[in-house]
């Protein structure tokens, strides 16, 4: 009992640290220079709090947290609320050379080294929840699929989520509760009518659905997911703990608003 090192920072310094380095990717050995300890020191900090602050979830109310997928189904059946869904990409460092998963990290979207994250949002773009990450090859409607998105809103409440071309099928297997873009019925020489329905069907959609877009944009303020340059693994820790602070103060500024 006891035995092992010390900590020379009490629990809110570490804390502090973690919110720095997330907020503002401050170095770590800038943090050790700030709080007269040494680097290793800050680096156990933030590897103790960042996981801690993952698992809390992200806050809807004060004293309630969604913590899984599923729970988050069942808040937006059980409140009426719509959700939204898109995908997020954050890029890392390239695997080193000779590892056999290396090209597995290469996006098809930016063909870039990145890592992929599911956002789940509410009508106002509140963040509702951010997934454990998969590598960038992995197609947004398969890691909804991997996620158990499906399952989910089949066996669950009646609810409805935005989403965009990336989870076209998603409707079908869920009973129509994912609702996408329109599918263009006319490939060539379409009517003038049916243009005209069609580019306003697809405006009305994605005007409900940009929320997610302020979301991930807020989740991206966050310099720890603009580009990570750490370690792979602790990535969806990183996503998760951003979420969770984020929706915190997004929980916090709806109730302000509503006061004033």
């Amino acid at each position: 009992m006891g035995a092992g090192a010390k900590h020379r920072l009490v629990f809110v310094d570490r804390l502090l640290a973690t919110l720095v380095h997330l907020r503002h990717g401050v170095t770590h050995d800038v943090l050790a220079c700030w709080f007269e300890v040494d680097r290793s020191t800050i680096t156990r900090a933030i590897g103790e709090v960042r996981p801690l602050l993952a698992e809390r979830g992200c806050t809807v109310n004060p004293g309630v947290r969604l913590r899984s997928l599923a729970e988050v189904v069942d808040h937006l059946g059980s409140s009426g609320t719509t959700g939204i869904i898109d995908g997020t990409e954050i890029r890392v460092r390239r695997p080193a050379a000779g590892r056999k998963d290396r090209d597995r990290f290469i996006s098809g979207t930016n063909k870039q080294n990145a890592v992929k994250s599911m956002v789940v949002t509410d009508g106002d773009g509140r963040v509702l929840f951010c997934s454990p990450t998969r590598p960038g090859s992995c197609a947004d409607i398969t890691h909804a699929r991997q996620l158990g998105l499906v399952k989910l809103l089949a066996r669950g409440p009646v609810v409805e989520i935005l989403a965009d071309d990336g989870y076209q099928g998603l409707g079908a297997q869920t009973g129509g509760r994912v609702i996408t873009p329109p599918h263009r019925k006319f490939k060539k020489k379409a009517p003038d009518w049916y243009e005209e329905m069609y580019e306003r069907q697809r405006k009305a959609h994605s005007s409900r659905r940009i929320r997610v877009e302020h979301g991930i944009a807020h989740l991206k303020n966050w310099h720890a997911l603009t580009r990570h340059l750490g370690r792979r693994e602790h990535m969806s820790d990183t996503v998760q703990a951003v979420a969770s602070l984020l929706s915190h103060q997004q929980t916090v500024d709806l109730m302000s608003a509503r006061q004033t």
